[in-house]
């Protein structure tokens, strides 16, 4: 797992240049990984055709085929995701649009594309698609505002 940290005081305002970097990185990370994973498991799904070729020898191949397919799915994912991240306004919000960045509690969520949680400069983040169901209970709002998702009352401290 990679781990890029950005160092921020408390009371010092993020650095959303810098958030957006980490993001690439590690975006760009799981793309390496899952190219390298799909080109491991194409490999292993071709076969010596100059050699007599036994059942579970074809069986294994199949499954490696699958499975390249499956990380060559995932490559395409990661691969949008890196260009929407690239592509992205990461400039001052008003509002919860793409690009904003907001708090709550000790938790930060970035709308940009899905990720899993990460940590930047001590800060918890995970990124968020505007296609996220939490996304559609957010947008529009402002810091200050509570909005209600699944049962539960957030309050967004801070926007930016």
């Amino acid at each position: 797992m990679l781990k890029i940290t950005l160092e921020f005081q408390e009371d010092e305002m993020i650095d959303k240049q810098q958030l957006q970097a980490v993001m690439l990185a590690l975006t760009e990370a799981d793309l390496a990984q899952a190219h390298a994973k799909y080109q491991q498991f194409l490999a292993e799904a071709r076969l010596d055709r100059t050699e007599v070729i036994e059942r579970d020898e074809h069986a294994q191949a199949e499954t490696a085929a699958d499975l390249a397919e499956a990380f060559d799915d995932f490559e395409h994912q990661a691969e949008s995701k890196v260009a929407a991240i690239k592509a992205l306004d990461f400039g001052p919000k008003d509002v919860v649009e793409p690009g904003a960045v907001l708090r709550f509690g000790d938790r930060f969520l970035v709308v940009s594309v899905s990720t899993a949680e990460f940590e930047c400069g001590g800060r918890r983040c995970i990124g968020i698609s505007p296609a996220a169901p939490i996304y559609q209970a957010l947008e529009g709002k402002a810091q200050g505002d509570d909005c209600a998702f699944r049962g539960r009352n957030l309050h967004i401290h801070e926007l930016y």
